[in-house]
């Protein structure tokens, strides 16, 4: 169990540390997915087209990681 801890602590470390990397892209926010509607004081900001770059990007890499990793010998 601690062990599973750790990595659990290893992989939301590396997210986070991800996520300050990734908003520091000047394109991500102002894809033209991303939906922004100002009136007045309120504001509403859908970032669609960010979400949808962000999920294909997720999608390669973890099939990538998939792929170069040893099948397992099943049960």
């Amino acid at each position: 169990m601690a062990k599973a801890l750790f990595w659990a602590g290893i992989a939301l470390a590396a997210a986070g540390l991800i996520l300050m990397g990734l908003s520091r892209l000047p394109f991500l926010g102002r894809l033209p997915l991303d939906l922004h509607v100002q009136r007045g004081r309120k504001e509403l900001f859908i970032p669609l087209g960010t979400a949808l770059v962000l999920s294909l990007a997720a999608t390669l890499i973890l099939n990538l990681v998939l792929l170069l990793l040893p099948a397992s010998a099943g049960p």
